[in-house]
């Protein structure tokens, strides 16, 4: 969190594309300050694959939705929301509490 080894500028129609791991952090190194009237526009699409090679599971972090560090030198406290259940309890958020009743009585 001391150093860049990659910037990429935010040139219009410009795509970014790299692995996501529990150390690949990525992010702005000083928080973004648009224009007046203008704001930052970003899709981000993630490809989710069951389970990971061994030598990317960090011990104690194997369920996990996202990872913030602070940046050097500033002490920063962000709020982390963990996984549970994975996509049986993503599924739940979208499923009318009336279908899973269904279910369960089935």
């Amino acid at each position: 969190m001391t150093q860049s080894d990659v910037k990429i500028l935010p040139i219009f129609n410009r795509m970014a594309i790299f692995s996501t791991t529990s150390t690949s952090y990525h992010g702005h190194p000083e928080p973004l300050a648009c224009p007046l009237g203008m704001s930052r526009k970003s899709i981000a699409l993630y490809y989710y694959t069951n389970g990971r090679p061994e030598n990317e599971i960090v011990k104690g972090l194997e369920a996990h939705s996202t990872l913030f560090k602070s940046r050097a030198g500033k002490n920063e406290v962000v709020e982390v929301e963990t996984r549970s259940g994975g996509a049986k309890e993503f599924l739940k958020k979208f499923i009318p509490p009336i279908l899973l009743d269904i279910k369960r009585k089935l």
